[in-house]
């Protein structure tokens, strides 16, 4: 039975942490639990670090901790110094009954940059795509031997952006490294989301409902704006704002069709002193539901 979740970048930003600044934490708590009725809720740079603080609060709005980006530097370290560096964001997520690891290359990335724009992103060669796989492989493989599946979010600013990038990243890991997939960030990336989601949904462990406004991310490309400066111009909304160009029905219809009983969530980062969360959040599950049921997608 899937679960639907919320990431807390839709009230407060974590790359550029002004964004959202003056939104109280608990008033996030309360409107994404109470008012709208989320499941669960991703991690954020409000929440305490301490495992059973975070519990404990979450709880307290009847919340479920779902988990959250981690960032991997992998291109620059070893496997063993990764596995090193992540003890204690995976002890957090085991403490909270977790399921997921979600993991991004880092190392080199431009996404949090203000200046740099999205269209300089780094890119690997074959060769170097190969290596990279080969580590993340091994960093996923331990994953799995603590209980966990690590899920790759593929992610605008970063070396797994396009489809070709997807593809190659599937090609050459597994059977640990698993994919989070995530709609806006594919079709920003150049992809057609259900033919990527078909391709490779036999390895999708988590979902993103991110959508995007496709004339703002043909200024993005055209102008050559930074990601973040894609964020505030609004590049990212939810899944059933008519202003939306990704149809989730297909989506979720192949979720179903694959058996998928992980999470839906939506990551929709947004300026808030423009677009309300708490609307466009309570549009976004809605229409989830909706969609879910129509698909014949279980769910609690």
């Amino acid at each position: 039975m899937i679960l639907f979740g919320t990431n807390p970048i839709a009230w407060a930003n974590d790359d550029d942490q002004t964004i959202g600044a003056d939104i109280p934490t608990a008033r996030i708590l309360d409107e994404a639990g109470r008012q709208i009725g989320f499941d669960g809720i991703e991690n954020g740079h409000r929440w305490p670090d301490d495992p059973e603080e975070l519990r404990s609060l979450l709880g307290s709005y009847g919340l479920k901790f779902i988990g959250g980006w981690y960032s991997t530097n992998l291109l620059i370290r070893s496997v063993e110094e990764e596995i090193a560096a992540c003890r204690h964001h995976l002890a957090k997520l085991k403490h909270n009954g977790c399921t997921v690891f979600i993991a991004c290359e880092t190392s080199n990335a431009i996404h949090g940059d203000p200046a740099r724009p999205v269209n300089d992103r780094p890119r690997l060669s074959p060769a170097e795509m190969t290596a990279f796989c080969e580590r993340l492989e091994a960093f996923s493989a331990h994953i799995a031997s603590e209980g966990l599946t690590l899920v790759y979010h593929h992610h605008m600013g970063t070396i797994i952006e396009s489809p070709e990038e997807i593809d190659a990243l599937m090609a050459n890991t597994g059977p640990h490294t698993h994919l989070l997939f995530d709609a806006g960030h594919c079709a920003f990336g150049g992809g057609d989301p259900v033919a990527v989601l078909t391709r490779h949904v036999a390895r999708v462990r988590h979902f993103h409902a991110k959508n995007i406004r496709p004339d703002v991310v043909a200024r993005v490309r055209a102008e050559g704006l930074s990601f973040l400066q894609g964020v505030v111009a609004g590049a990212f909304t939810v899944p059933g704002d008519q202003e939306g160009a990704v149809d989730f029905g297909p989506l979720l219809k192949i979720l179903a069709g694959a058996g998928y009983d992980g999470w839906i969530v939506i990551e929709a980062e947004q300026d808030p002193k423009v677009r309300n969360p708490l609307l466009y959040q309570t549009l976004g599950l809605a229409t989830l539901k909706r969609l879910a049921r129509e698909a014949g997608l279980g769910t609690a």
